[in-house]
């Protein structure tokens, strides 16, 4: 299970031209799902993105984490993080969970995100989504836990 997260000022998912989520400072976070996750993936995940430190501390260090700081939550399903690019000039998405089971995973983690921490958004899995950020810093991390 892949996440792209970036810390934000502010964040928001359209649908259809209506926002269905947003949040102010917290992590925009990007969720791949690849073939063979499952429970242990998401939950790993999950742990370390709820304790990653990318929020200053008042020294101004990255030490704190969304779990310390109560910063907001933006999850959105992302299946082409999953995308093979090593060769061509087109991605091959062999490594992708089929849609199913994307969804089946992306919406176990939300629950469990959502049972964990507050507040918690969500982007919509198959949806034509437009997704806005201000990211600040940057700061934008990969962090994955490989499949099965």
């Amino acid at each position: 299970m892949i996440a792209l997260l970036q810390r934000v000022t502010r964040a928001w998912v359209d649908v259809d031209a209506s926002r269905i989520a947003a949040i102010d400072t917290g992590l925009l976070v990007l969720l791949g799902v690849e073939r063979g996750d499952g429970r242990t993936q998401a939950e790993r995940l999950l742990e370390r993105l709820l304790g990653y430190r990318v929020f200053p501390d008042e020294a101004g260090r990255m030490n704190l984490s969304v779990a310390d700081t109560g910063a907001g939550l933006l999850l959105v399903p992302q299946f082409t993080l999953a995308a093979d690019t090593r060769k061509g000039r087109r991605p091959s998405f062999t490594s992708a969970a089929e849609p199913a089971e994307g969804r089946r995973w992306f919406e176990y983690f939300v629950e469990q995100a959502r049972l964990r921490h507050d507040p918690v958004g969500c982007g919509q899995f198959g949806a034509d989504m437009q997704v806005g950020l201000v990211n600040d810093g940057p700061v934008t991390f990969w962090l994955q836990v490989p499949p099965a």
